[in-house]
């Protein structure tokens, strides 16, 4: 069984940088594509990055220029490196991984991020 925990997130001036992390265990991490999703108060899930298992990386165009994905095969971990935060920011952000063999999608719990002065 896959399971995906991030951390990372925090509180952070705007204009201010983070880094998330997501561990990922239970499968081979090479499989998968992996992305990171967020979550604002009173919005619907939206799509920050992706990366595929061929490591493509493809970030919204909320995120160009500021935010970078990658990860690490032999830690096992997916990053999200985010600069210039900005309040817009704020949400909680969530770590997805989708099996390149069977399509099987996971789903981690989630960490806040905000962004105040």
């Amino acid at each position: 069984q896959v399971e995906l925990t991030e951390s990372g997130g925090g509180l952070v001036q705007p204009g201010g940088s983070l880094r998330l992390t997501c561990k990922f265990s239970g499968s081979v991490f090479s499989l998968y594509d992996m992305a990171w999703y967020r979550q604002a108060p009173g919005k619907q899930r939206e799509l920050v990055a992706s990366l595929s298992s061929g490591n493509e990386p493809d970030v919204a165009d909320s995120g160009k220029d500021r935010f970078t994905i990658s990860r690490d095969i032999s830690r096992y971990e997916l990053y999200l490196h985010m600069d210039k935060l900005t309040p817009e920011d704020t949400a909680v952000y969530y770590c997805h991984a989708r099996s390149t063999y069977s399509g099987q999608e996971y789903w981690g719990q989630g960490t806040q991020v905000t962004a105040a002065s």
